[in-house]
């Protein structure tokens, strides 16, 4: 189990409205003194149950806004062979 100093609570929410939460951990490659060997570790999904209450519990939470453009549609051209 991590202290409410090594992990953090992750929001993303996306123009369609979707919310997906995460959490990551701080780990050390190396030594805890060396803070070059630090780094945040991979987000993991969680439940909004999850983020929720870690949040109450006064762990860190972070909120990001997503600001992916829409995918562009491409039309279908189907190809026309000569029989």
């Amino acid at each position: 189990m991590h202290s409410k100093q090594t992990v953090k609570y992750i929001c993303k929410e996306y123009p369609s409205g979707n919310h997906y939460f995460y959490k990551t951990e701080l780990i050390t490659h190396d030594s805890w003194e060396k803070i070059e060997s630090l780094m945040w570790s991979a987000l993991r999904p969680i439940s909004e149950t999850t983020f929720q209450k870690r949040k109450r519990e006064g762990y860190k939470v972070e909120y990001i806004k997503m600001k992916k453009q829409p995918a562009e549609i491409l039309p279908f051209v189907p190809k026309v062979t000569n029989t």
